[in-house]
């Protein structure tokens, strides 16, 4: 399972030296931040092993989504004090992706190793899934050169994350084995896709969806993760633009308010393969327009740095959360202040 996709928006030789790199604007202006530092207290002889996913809910309470010995879910407080872990034992809960929180404050844990989106209610019980984990009495699947079977209505291939629109339909990234975005309804019945278990790169197609987000006027924003873009569509799934000036998009966020702002991150790829921490690991800040307003952060092992940023919370455009794999952290960003304008 663990054959994580390093891929970097690169160019490599068979020597393994980098000899091109993925476009990216100019001159944007850097955004200076502060972390928290310590922000997580977990009781004793409890870790968090691969950060993968972060969520905030109305409270302000964060959610972590981590992989280690076992696939956890775990609650804090806003103080970052350990609150309960959701889901122990559950059988959709294999090897973490993401996690999101609803506008009802309902979670949702997105699990690439089953297949499986699921819903919890704000109580931790579950209310609603979508997908399907594989049977254990079917065995091994065999590992073909075939062409990929058809992508299902209900059936994922190793999901990626989750958004929601204002009428509560839901749209699920479904990013390794298929290369498509689906849309349900409030009630899980599916509605469009864009792209198929095919990879592509042109609009409507994509090679590796990894992250979602959805505007409050329905606009669906996809992390085309393996196609260095982010790709920008209508509530019907229909093509609108694409920003490819941002490396590589590993994973996308949209605040909410009366102005919402956009957040994607060209995190350092898994492994850090020489010279990628020179040419990636920044998070940007725009308008939904694709206007650049700024860039944050870096590559790098010491709080303030990143190492492979998986997922972003960023209910507060002024504070941004941000989940690691590579650090088994989840770091609190404390934006300031900046001057100057932005660029496309």
């Amino acid at each position: 399972m663990r054959n994580y996709l390093v891929l970097c928006g690169f160019l490599l030789l068979s020597t393994g030296n980098v000899i091109a790199e993925k476009a990216k604007a100019t001159n944007v202006p850097e955004i200076p931040y502060d972390s928290v530092p310590n922000l997580l207290k977990l009781p004793a002889n409890l870790y968090l092993g691969e950060a993968m996913g972060v969520a905030t809910n109305s409270k302000g309470h964060i959610f972590v989504y981590t992989r280690s010995a076992d696939t956890r879910l775990f609650e804090f407080d806003q103080k970052g004090n350990y609150v309960r872990e959701i889901g122990e034992g559950n059988y959709g809960f294999e090897f973490a992706h993401s996690v999101r929180v609803d506008p009802d404050d309902n979670i949702w844990a997105v699990d690439e190793g089953t297949n499986m989106v699921i819903k919890f209610n704000p109580a931790g019980k579950v209310v609603m899934v979508i997908g399907h984990r594989p049977d254990v009495v079917a065995g091994a699947l065999a590992t073909t050169n075939a062409p990929p079977p058809p992508a299902g209505k209900y059936i994922l291939g190793r999901p990626t994350d989750v958004a929601w629109d204002p009428q509560g339909n839901i749209f699920v990234s479904d990013g390794y084995v298929n290369n498509r975005v689906v849309k349900y309804d409030k009630n899980g019945r599916f509605l469009a896709q864009a792209g198929s278990e095919k990879a592509g790169n042109g609009p409507e197609q994509f090679s590796l969806p990894h992250g979602i987000a959805v505007d409050l006027k329905g606009n669906v924003y996809v992390a085309d993760r393996s196609n260095h873009r982010l790709q920008v569509f209508d509530n019907n799934l229909k093509f609108k633009t694409s920003y490819d000036n941002i490396g590589d998009s590993w994973t996308v966020c949209v605040s909410p308010g009366p102005h919402q702002y956009l957040f994607t991150s060209n995190s350092n790829p898994n492994g850090n393969a020489p010279g990628t921490w020179d040419t990636s690991g920044e998070i940007y800040k725009m308008e939904l327009d694709g206007t650049i307003l700024g860039r944050f952060g870096h590559a790098g092992k010491q709080l303030g740095g990143f190492q492979v940023v998986h997922m972003m919370d960023c209910r507060n455009p002024n504070e941004i959360f941000v989940a690691e794999i590579e650090s088994w952290r989840v770091q609190k960003l404390l934006l300031k202040s900046q001057t100057g304008g932005g660029s496309k």
